[in-house]
């Protein structure tokens, strides 16, 4: 068993996911959940369906988009919420969510999509993602460092984390100012635990159009990111490609790290 294992997961809908979320938190009995796309209000968050698993929560969100939670064996203390960054709607989203809990400092993140190459929408977030490695750095400066980001991040780092580069071609998610903002936030000193180990793809997310999970279609857009001495506790890294199949899925599958 080991010391600590911490999950991110992009649930599309919390409302229409909680019995699977609840579920495979009894199965793997996560020390840490990070939750994207929760799509609902605080005044909405199943706190109490947690707290009978004996989970405490932190969320931040908007309503029928967006929305991120930190979901722990520990109380989340020091909470902070969003990002100095309108969308181009000029609504400020639910997207970015850090707090104290098991003794560290922990971030859920849901990056905006971008949309495509040269939209808005593709600036807002190219400086959401700046605005997150500033972030990044004043909690280092002021003494209380992000040790674990995870979230989903929207961005495939290389070639290899998506099916097929052709397919992708002068899209989101490939683009080098994408995988440039992406390097910026590595250079901050965080490791991408999933990214240490090149033997597999590790896809997280599968479209559900056209078979393409069943396919195996995927692309690795889910991270968690660790400081160097919570990522040298690392013990496995995986991806629970269950939950991408049965019932009513979200299209995320969860990504899970096991720390001795």
């Amino acid at each position: 068993m080991p010391s600590m294992r911490v999950a991110t997961w992009n649930v599309n809908s919390l409302a229409a996911r909680l019995p699977r979320v609840l579920d495979w938190i009894r199965r793997h009995d996560p020390d840490i959940l990070l939750l994207q796309e929760t799509k609902c209000s605080d005044q909405a968050f199943p706190t109490a369906a947690f707290a009978e698993l004996g989970y405490f929560s932190a969320h931040h969100g908007e309503g029928r988009w967006n929305g991120v939670a930190i979901v722990s064996r520990q109380t989340p203390a020091e909470i902070a919420t969003g990002l100095a960054v309108p969308a181009p709607s000029g609504m400020a989203e639910a997207r970015y969510l850090d707090a104290s809990c098991d003794g560290m400092r922990v971030a859920s993140v849901y990056v905006p999509n971008g949309r495509e190459v040269g939209h808005p929408y593709f600036d807002y977030k190219l400086r959401w993602m700046a605005a997150m490695r500033e972030r990044l750095l004043d909690n280092q400066a002021g003494g209380h460092p992000l040790l674990l980001i995870g979230g989903d991040f929207n961005v495939a780092p290389s070639d290899r984390d998506v099916y097929d580069p052709a397919a992708f071609a002068g899209a989101t998610h490939v683009s080098q100012p994408e995988r440039d903002a992406l390097d910026a936030i590595l250079a901050t000193g965080l490791q991408d635990l999933a990214g240490r180990d090149s033997s597999q793809p590790g896809f997280t997310f599968w479209d559900y159009r056209q078979g393409f999970f069943r396919r195996g279609l995927g692309m690795r857009i889910d991270f968690l990111l660790a400081a160097p001495a919570l990522a040298a506790r690392l013990d496995r890294v995986w991806v629970d490609r269950e939950e991408r199949g049965g019932m009513r899925p979200s299209d995320h599958a969860p990504l899970v790290a096991e720390l001795t």
